[in-house]
């Protein structure tokens, strides 16, 4: 039997290359000063659900919430193999918690229909609260698992799945719908197919089109570059290479539960750390130590 997977994905700051930028004066991520990543967990939901397909058949949607950049992670999904990308993107969503992230996330799943499972990351690297979707579960009315490490097999609309304990492992089954969260022990995902790469690397959103029209026609109003766009999208829509952009309007949200306003978590104290590294490591100065600092330099993100 085919299931339709939901995949809750988040582009993230590299908190591997965390410098005196990373913070702003009051407490929050300055993500402009960090490169941005698919964050590593959602990808081992991705990959669970890929293999779900693998499996048994049926769809996989991938969804962000994030600024218009977070179409990159969405190309990602395509790249390994989600049928479907959504980018959910509303400047009103800035500045939102867990609680309105989750509220936010589970109106857009309720729009997108029919679902049987939905995977989340156990958590993002860029707060590590692996809060967003225990509460996600709730506000969806779901029964959910937490920090799934494999998948023992899916029938007679149940599921059963091995959950990492700390110190050890339990079998837990459950009715679908499910929500699961995966953990980064969950399995190795895979790479990107060079097919779906070549294809898809032009697939862009409403957002990111505009941006192009912009740059192309700088003294233009958005007004008047609507019909090339609608132009724009619409061949690409033909192509199977838009990427869905829905705001708050088109999943129905109670603005009073989005954003700064609908987040009751505060920063109750900034607390400035000084940085240091107390190892180094030394390169012979060879052509071969030059090529192994690069590769260093570009496997650490510092180049490239």
């Amino acid at each position: 039997m085919p299931y339709e997977c939901v995949v809750c994905v988040k582009q993230v700051p590299d908190t591997a290359n965390i410098t005196a930028e990373a913070m702003k004066e009051d407490g929050t991520v300055n993500r402009a000063a960090l490169p941005a990543i698919f964050n590593p967990e959602d990808l081992n939901a991705l990959e669970m659900a890929l293999e779900i397909r693998d499996r048994y058949g049926g769809r996989i949607t991938a969804i962000s919430m994030g600024p218009p950049k977070a179409a990159e992670v969405l190309r990602e999904c395509l790249y390994r193999g989600a049928d479907r990308v959504i980018l959910l993107t509303d400047r009103r969503a800035a500045a939102s918690d867990t609680l309105a992230t989750s509220y936010i996330l589970s109106q857009a799943i309720r729009t997108i229909g029919r679902y049987d499972i939905v995977l989340c990351g156990r958590q993002a690297i860029d707060g590590d609260t692996a809060q967003v979707g225990p509460q996600l579960a709730e506000k969806l009315g779901l029964p959910q698992i937490t920090y799934l490490e494999a998948l023992l097999g899916i029938e007679n609309g149940r599921i059963r799945v091995r959950r990492n304990t700390g110190h050890g492992w339990e079998v837990l089954e459950s009715p679908l719908p499910v929500l699961v969260t995966v953990m980064g022990t969950a399995n190795q995902p895979r790479p990107r197919s060079a097919k779906r790469l070549m294809r898809f690397k032009r697939a862009k959103s409403r957002s990111e089109l505009l941006a192009e029209l912009k740059a192309q026609n700088p003294q233009a109003s958005e007004a008047e570059l609507q019909p090339a766009l609608q132009a724009r999208m619409q061949q690409l829509e033909d192509q199977g290479l838009l990427i869905e952009e829905w705001d708050l309007e088109r999943i129905g949200a109670d603005l009073s539960r989005c954003g700064a306003t609908g987040s009751p978590t505060k920063v109750w104290r900034v607390q400035s750390i000084v940085l240091s590294r107390k190892v180094y490591k030394q390169y012979p100065p060879t052509e071969e130590g030059v090529r192994e600092l690069v590769h260093e330099l570009i496997m650490d993100r510092i180049l490239g």
